[in-house]
């Protein structure tokens, strides 16, 4: 099954001849990056967008990632935070950003002679509330995973077989989703929760999130991995950290670090959606 997915996503890309791909660093679009250059070679190219919703960190690994890859790698800047319907953060926050994403990639796919943009979406993202493939879709782009019907997990497997050594790299959704919906997004607020998830990442610690709500930082770990943080983390050094990040207080969540957990307080049919 996994061999017939691949070859699959390389006869797309056959077709293809010539692709820009939206590329942000993570497992999803490092696979697509990695098919796109084994069959397209140099008529492939990555493009990563920066603004201060992406952590630094990413962007150094997408910058690795491609480098080991071996496709051309260009980065641009994008600004969704000059969109008051993005900043607003509303439940369809996503739709402004990837609206902004790929409204700057496609003039430049034309510009640079790409005839296709793709993206890393795969077929679990498609069951999950994402407003922003929608955006994708408007504007013609192509999510050869989704297409194919790679799951994450296959995508995980995929990239174990072909080599690549973050084919375990936990999932790091831009920055914004720290927020509660209808939380105003700064750059100021996008800081400091980086800064916090930088301070617990070199503490060892990795599938993580910080949220962010009002004052309030609320971390989140894999729930099999509480009871050690506790007894191991220096809990008033890092309130002594987060506070100079400019938190006010600094909670752990119980329940533990769950993807999308945001989207909890939407209603079942948009949730769905």
């Amino acid at each position: 099954m996994m061999l017939q997915k691949l070859e699959q996503l390389k006869a797309l890309f056959a077709q293809m001849e010539r692709a820009l791909i939206a590329y942000s660093g993570g497992v999803d679009s490092t696979l697509v990056a990695k098919i796109a250059t084994d069959v397209l070679g140099d008529r492939a190219i990555a493009v990563t967008a920066v603004s201060p919703s992406l952590l630094p960190e990413e962007l150094e690994d997408a910058q690795v990632q491609a480098a080991q890859i071996g496709i051309v790698h260009k980065i641009i800047q994008t600004h969704e935070m000059d969109n008051p319907n993005y900043t607003s953060n509303p439940v369809n926050r996503c739709y402004f950003c990837k609206s902004e994403l790929h409204d700057t990639l496609k003039p430049l796919a034309k510009e640079w002679g790409y005839p296709y943009i793709v993206d890393g979406v795969n077929a679990d993202d498609l069951r999950d509330y994402r407003p922003g493939i929608q955006a994708a879709k408007e504007r013609g782009v192509r999510s050869p995973l989704a297409e194919m019907g790679v799951t994450k997990a296959e995508v995980r497997q995929l990239s174990q077989q072909l080599g690549l050594s973050w084919w375990d790299k936990p999932a790091q959704p831009c920055l914004s989703s720290r927020f509660p919906y209808g939380e105003e997004i700064t750059v100021s607020k996008l800081q400091r929760v980086g800064r916090a998830e930088i301070y617990l990442r070199k503490l060892g610690w990795q599938n993580l999130r910080v949220r962010s709500e009002g004052d309030t930082a609320r971390i989140e770990l894999m729930p099999d991995l509480i009871k050690d943080f506790v007894a191991q983390t220096d809990l008033v050094a890092l309130t002594a950290a987060f506070q100079s990040y400019g938190f006010v207080y600094v909670t752990l969540d119980l329940e533990g670090y769950r993807s999308g957990k945001l989207n909890q307080v939407l209603s079942a049919p948009m949730a769905s959606r």
